[in-house]
């Protein structure tokens, strides 16, 4: 089980998708874990997914951690297998709990209510792939696994 959890192929789409995947969350989780790029920080976030949206303690704590240190793992190659099944976890709740009502696209011309989910969508793909082939060249998991074989 260890094994299959670091397992990755050599090759350069699982570098190029991984640290796509992370250039475009770490902003995101960067917000929520120290107010960066007008975020509310730790405090604000945790009080905002509790309070206004309703989202428990403990699943609005993993949301953060998620976008920044599953971010930053995806850009080491470090367990990215878990990495990207929390970061899809959490492109998934946020559709479902925000997003799906604006439909499919995003807000280009200002008159939606919202944002849609195509950008979701995209992470979403992009998380699955990396669940099933791993982190490729270049990933921390690499040299795990080639320590463990």
């Amino acid at each position: 089980m260890l094994h299959r959890l670091f397992e990755t192929e050599d090759s350069y789409s699982g570098l190029v998708l991984r640290l796509s995947l992370a250039l475009v969350i770490f902003p995101h989780g960067a917000q929520k874990l120290f107010g960066w790029f007008g975020g509310n920080g730790f405090a604000g976030t945790l009080q905002y997914f509790t309070d206004t949206m309703g989202i428990p303690f403990f699943l609005a704590f993993l949301v953060i951690l998620a976008e920044s240190f599953g971010a930053l793992g995806l850009a080491l190659g470090l367990l990215t297998r878990v990495c990207a099944i929390g970061i899809g976890s959490v492109m998934i709740g946020a559709v479902l709990m925000v997003h799906w009502p604006n439909g499919f696209f995003m807000n280009w011309s200002g008159n939606q209510p919202g944002e849609g989910f195509e950008f979701h969508l995209l992470a979403i793909g992009i998380a699955l792939a990396l669940v099933l082939h791993g982190g490729g060249r270049w990933s921390l998991d690499r040299l795990i696994q080639q320590r463990l074989e």
